[in-house]
């Protein structure tokens, strides 16, 4: 994701296990080139790979913020850890905040308060233009 126009995603992390089985699908990833794919169309973008042995894997992403993200894909198929990396490549990488309470404001909208029970799409409006006079 862009943030004013600059991509957040600096670098792009997988590490996984050369013999381990739950390290199969990204293996394959790796080797049949669909993260040469997405490197070649984010240029931006650092990816790294990193052998891990006797570990399983996983793909993280650094931002501009230095905050990171990181996703098990221990056993994942090929369509799930292309999914991942899709969404590491458009999150921002701030953390989801969860807000409790309505959000209040000191200005409040010039159009009103919107509701669901607002039904206008039938209407017709009569609209008159009126001719401002010169005043003397």
């Amino acid at each position: 994701m862009a943030t004013r126009g600059i991509k957040q995603l600096q670098t792009l992390r997988l590490a996984y296990c050369e013999h381990g089985g739950s390290s199969r699908y990204i293996r394959d990833f790796i080797r049949n080139g669909p993260i040469v794919k997405f490197a070649e169309q984010n240029p931006s973008v650092q990816v790294d790979v990193q052998l891990r042995p006797g570990k399983h894997p996983y793909i993280k992403g650094e931002y501009l913020t230095g905050s990171d993200k990181q996703v098990c894909v221990k056993n994942e198929p090929l369509n799930r850890i292309w999914k991942v990396v899709d969404m590491l490549n458009n999150s921002s990488g701030r953390k989801m905040v969860k807000f409790d309470k309505p959000v209040v404001t000191n200005t409040p909208s010039v159009q009103g308060v919107w509701s669901p029970m607002l039904e206008i799409t039938g209407q017709e409006w009569k609209i008159d233009l009126k001719q401002g006079g010169s005043s003397s």
